[in-house]
């Protein structure tokens, strides 16, 4: 009897192991691993992926038990690799194997089961098809066909297709009942109509460069150590760490073309979507229409297509955000991962993975070469290099041969004594002034969205705060957007009241709800309010664009932002962390960092080492041509090392500050942290919840084994694969920083282990065994990238 392995799509960690079923003969031709199959589960029909199929017979299953597929429903929409890959990250990061398993899958292609209006089960099938264009040309015998004197429309659209074939959509535009004239053309041969394939959201190609640049030393050495690692075929990890603008991108399209050249795909992934055409115009402009697109901002359609185009193997260097990571390579042989210290390649939802941890691992499972890039890269992959693990190459140098950007430090409590009350330090205020006059261009980070962060009362100090989050709200000005406009008040059209967790939008009040005060003030100012401040510095008419999470939210506002900086003479580019990475313009010669320390106040051990990369990545946006860049670090905490040590662009003095504080402490790079988040809308029931699971842990690391005498054995089992179990160490719980989210109150737990702990061994069992009342939930953060 042929048997297959099923996992169901039911997200729940409870049924993370594959099931057991019967391949009835008819269905064997049919099925293959990855197929979609409907089976029976508990009396009721349930979708399932097959992941494996065994032949040979089990001598400890009761195969008179078994329950058969009841139907096939779609062919294999994932790899056998792609199988055990996903079983590694749902171990890895304790997710419900089917969570796992949906990475791998086509967008929208993913059968599901739902109740009609009788309650019956019906299936509903994906919507998302391909599309395609028709085509006209003429024949041959069209080419010199001369219609009849009086069919003056025939005769004008054979004109017009004698300059080259048009698709049947373009001529409609020029003619009335377009349909009617090809039809009686194509029965006289004059013209051939032909079905193409329409790909979704694909911009004009730009034009095709070569390989013209002359490699400096230090490029010529990353490429040969990377080609040497592709050779080998043995999973190697090679780090760029180079400082910005020392040509790593060039090393990505040399090391990618090379690849091309032995037959196999690429994966380039960007950490941030406003990357994405800059990366992508470059990436084209090398390898033209074989560069595919993957990112959340692609429409289904869209983001189907570019899939097929890979699955295909259309399309063979592929560009985009974590997720591209998952597209179904024909032949994969290298892959990138640019700007690798950036928390955005942490997936925030179930299954919590992190891109370099999964990268590296299917490096290792298809023998391919993982390739790193940063120029402030983490100190977990540092880490890596020291013990030898690793491969690192170093670019001190911008390839352009000029010096990394002079910076200067302005003690911002001392513009307050001195008068200034403007977000801009006079030292930046003369430098705008002077960038401007000679036409040249600069760039301002606030890491902050809104015009002001919050509403006070004067006379009480109330501050209004989200019904379902305990976080306050923030003020904008301007109308409501549509996406958003709930048929609110607006005094005045004066503002509005958004929370930034959840999108809840309240009217601003004209007085305090708590006092009656009409004084209420808009404190902690945002990019609004420096983008006002800026039009009152800068000289009439200069261009600022403002890019955050409230321009860029409109589908293709990043693309749009971004060419009208790199059009404009002269500008100010104000904006957020989507600006301080990644991005090219050689006629920037200015860069200012408003509030510097905004970071470093956050309560996360990893706060020196983000506000260091953050400005470090910031700097590196000036001087990045002919002209020399100069940066001013705005900041209240002058003295800190982490803002000392980028200012000098020194990364050494930064880690001889930072890691001694996390060895002793017990933070990664030397331990593992795993996060335990439970949530409930009671309060009190998810405090319980929490205590009990917290006991639950700190009796299996502290206390007796025999306590869960009970559980399951591999609760016992686990302390013999890892490393010893008493180096953990359990703390907590506690309510998280932010102790309201949605609706729902949060407490966690948080666990350290040694770096090569099998954390999944120890913890799944014991948050099994530690059933949760009902209303509430529990999530587990492996390697998380905050403790928020």
């Amino acid at each position: 009897m042929r048997t297959a392995q099923v996992i169901l799509d039911i997200p729940t960690r409870a049924l993370s192991d594959a099931f057991t079923y019967e391949v009835p003969a008819p269905l064997i031709p049919a099925i293959d691993i990855g197929c979609c199959v409907r089976v029976d589960f508990n009396n009721r029909p349930a979708l399932g992926y097959v992941l494996a199929i065994v032949e040979e017979p089990n001598a400890t299953l009761d195969y008179a038990r078994l329950k058969p597929i009841d139907q096939v429903l779609t062919s294999s929409l994932f790899t056998q690799n792609a199988s055990e890959l996903a079983q590694w990250i749902a171990h890895e990061y304790i997710s419900p194997l089917s969570e796992a398993i949906r990475l791998f899958m086509p967008p929208g292609a993913s059968p599901r089961l739902s109740r009609d209006e009788k309650g019956e089960y019906v299936l509903r099938q994906p919507q998302v098809h391909p599309v395609d264009d028709r085509w006209v040309s003429l024949t041959e015998e069209g080419q010199s066909y001369i219609p009849k004197r009086t069919a003056i429309r025939q005769r004008a659209v054979i004109e017009t297709l004698r300059s080259g074939e048009m698709r049947v959509a373009e001529l409609s535009l020029t003619f009335s009942q377009i349909s009617s004239i090809l039809n009686v053309l194509e029965k006289q041969g004059v013209v051939r109509i032909e079905n193409r394939r329409h790909i979704r959201g694909m911009a004009q190609m730009p034009q095709r460069t070569k390989e013209t640049v002359i490699l400096t030393d230090g490029q010529s050495q990353a490429l040969t150590l990377i080609m040497n690692a592709v050779e080998r075929k043995d999973g190697s990890v090679v780090l760029i760490d180079g400082v910005t603008g020392s040509g790593k991108t060039e090393v990505y399209l040399r090391a990618i073309s090379r690849v091309l050249a032995k037959g196999q795909s690429a994966c380039v992934l960007v950490p941030e979507i406003a990357l994405t055409p800059q990366t992508v115009g470059r990436f084209r402009g090398r390898f033209g229409d074989q560069v595919a697109v993957l990112h959340s901002r692609l429409s289904s359609g869209e983001r189907y297509d570019q899939w097929d185009l890979i699955r295909t193997g259309a399309a063979r260097v592929v560009v985009g955000a974590r997720s591209a990571l998952y597209a179904p390579y024909a032949d994969l042989g290298l892959i990138v991962i640019d700007e690798e210290h950036e928390g955005s390649y942490k997936q925030e939802s179930s299954p919590r993975y992190h891109t370099r941890d999964v990268a590296h691992k299917m490096a290792e499972c298809l023998g391919i070469t993982l390739v790193l890039g940063s120029a402030s890269p983490s100190l977990e992959s540092l880490r890596q290099c020291q013990m030898g693990e690793w491969h690192c190459v170093e670019l001190p140098e911008r390839a352009c041969g000029r010096p990394l950007p002079a910076a200067q430090v302005v003690d911002l409590s001392k513009e307050l004594q001195a008068g200034n009350k403007t977000m801009f330090s006079r030292a930046l205020q003369q430098a705008l002034r002077e960038t401007i006059e000679r036409e040249e261009k600069a760039v301002i980070l606030l890491n902050k969205r809104g015009f002001s962060s919050f509403l006070l009362c004067r006379d009480c100090g109330y501050v209004p705060e989200c019904d379902s989050c305990s976080v306050s709200l923030t003020y904008h000005r301007g109308a409501i957007p549509v996406e958003y406009d709930r048929g609110l008040k607006q005094a005045g059209g004066s503002g509005y009241l958004m929370c930034h967790h959840c999108g809840a939008i309240r009217e601003v009040p004209t007085v305090c709800p708590k006092c009656g005060s009409r004084y209420l003030k808009q404190l902690g100012p945002g990019t609004e309010h420096a983008a006002e401040q800026l039009e009152m510095i800068l000289p009439e008419g200069t261009p600022i664009i403002r890019m955050d999470a409230d321009t860029t939210r409109n589908k293709g506002a990043h693309e749009r932002l971004l060419e009208e900086f790199m059009t404009a003479e002269t500008g100010v580019l104000l904006g957020t962390q989507m600006i301080a990475k990644g991005l090219d313009f050689p006629d920037v010669t200015l860069v200012g960092v408003l509030i510097a320390d905004v970071t470093l106040k956050l309560p996360d051990f990893r706060a020196p080492e983000r506000t260091f990369q953050l400005l470090e990545q910031v700097a590196g946006r000036a001087g990045r041509a002919e002209k020399d860049g100069h940066v001013i670090i705005q900041t209240y905490w002058p003295e800190h090392y982490a803002i000392r040590a980028a200012a000098a662009h020194d990364r050494r003095a930064f880690m001889a500050a930072e890691l001694p504080i996390r060895k002793e402490l017990g933070y990664p790079p030397y331990a593992r942290l795993t996060n335990i988040i439970i949530k409930s809308e009671d309060k009190k029931l998810v405090r319980d919840a929490a205590v009990e699971l917290g006991d639950a842990l700190r009796a299996l690391i502290d206390g007796p084994r025999d306590l869960f005498s009970d559980s399951p054995s591999a609760i016992h089992d686990c302390c013999e694969v890892v490393s010893p179990i008493s180096s953990w160490q359990v703390l907590g719980p506690a309510p998280c920083l932010f102790s309201r989210l949605r609706g729902d109150y949060r407490w966690h737990i948080l666990i350290k282990s040694p770096c090569d702990a099998d954390i999944s061994t120890v913890i799944e069992p014991i948050i099994r065994s530690c059933r949760m009342p009902r209303g509430v939930s529990v999530s587990v953060d492996v390697d998380p990238a905050d403790l928020f």
